[in-house]
């Protein structure tokens, strides 16, 4: 495995802006990225941040998790025709931009045009001293979305599960990102990596953790977002973990995850 630790710390972190913009990415799906996205999202409302929530995945989870059905204007329309950013307010200080599926087609469409690796970082230009924290939910796929995505924010932080396929599979997203770090975005900075659905009482999900220990050093989260069936059950609910239910153990571990990312 590369040295992971030293790409992750020889970044420059300028950001010069007043919006606070963080990426959930990997590669993988299922590795808890949305249900991540989303109550990050609602736990810096806790902390008193008006967020915004973009939601750049065809396959629409976070929007439909969050309760928004058929709208008729999405994260789409931005960018195949360039309209501003569609936000929808979710509750008082969060607020949402929607995905569709058509956006699975957004890379042909976009292919001949120029600078079409910039839609996202102008479309967010207008709205700097409009939130505190902007939190981008990436699809599954290394293309021109999660491009878009990692040309528009400083931070990324990676959920992975204490899996032996999501261990081998980290090293590869970390090249990309550092390749759009140096082509494209000298200011970009994975500042995390954390586990979601841990078990901690798998033999397995042990040695991961000490094995990335050994190769993340301090990038390594000490939060770890156990296994908790509400966090799924608020999902169907349409709503956050903290309005589901704020004394399950996933409220916890994603308060603990918002005190830590904080603090980097």
């Amino acid at each position: 495995m590369k040295n992971i630790y030293n790409i992750c710390n020889t970044i420059n972190n300028q950001n010069i802006n007043n919006m606070k913009k963080i990426a959930l990415v990997n590669h993988k799906g299922g590795v808890g990225k949305t249900t991540s996205a989303v109550n990050i999202a609602a736990a810096m409302v806790k902390k008193g941040k008006k967020v915004l929530l973009i939601d750049t995945d065809p396959q629409s989870n976070l929007t439909e998790s969050l309760g928004f059905f058929d709208n008729k204007i999405t994260i789409y329309d931005s960018f195949s025709k360039g309209t501003p950013l569609p936000i929808l307010e979710y509750h008082k200080k969060l607020y949402v931009v929607p995905s569709t599926l058509d956006l699975a087609g957004i890379e042909i469409e976009l292919s001949t045009r120029l600078g079409r690796e910039r839609i996202l970082k102008e479309l967010l230009e207008p709205l700097e001293k409009e939130y505190d924290v902007c939190i981008m939910d990436c699809p599954p796929s290394i293309g021109i979305i999660t491009l878009n995505v990692l040309m528009a924010t400083d931070e990324v932080y990676i959920p992975m599960l204490a899996e032996y396929l999501s261990f081998r599979g980290i090293d590869s997203i970390v090249v990309f990102i550092e390749q759009v770090r140096k082509y494209y975005n000298p200011n970009l900075r994975i500042k995390g990596v954390f586990f979601t659905q841990y078990k901690e009482n798998r033999v397995l999900s042990r040695k991961i953790k000490e094995q990335l220990e050994k190769n993340l050093g301090d990038v390594l989260m000490k939060t770890k977002i156990r296994v908790n069936v509400a966090l799924a059950e608020a999902q169907s609910n349409g709503k956050d973990i903290f309005a589901y239910d704020k004394e399950s153990n996933g409220a916890k571990d994603y308060k603990e995850l918002v005190n830590e990312i904080l603090k980097r």
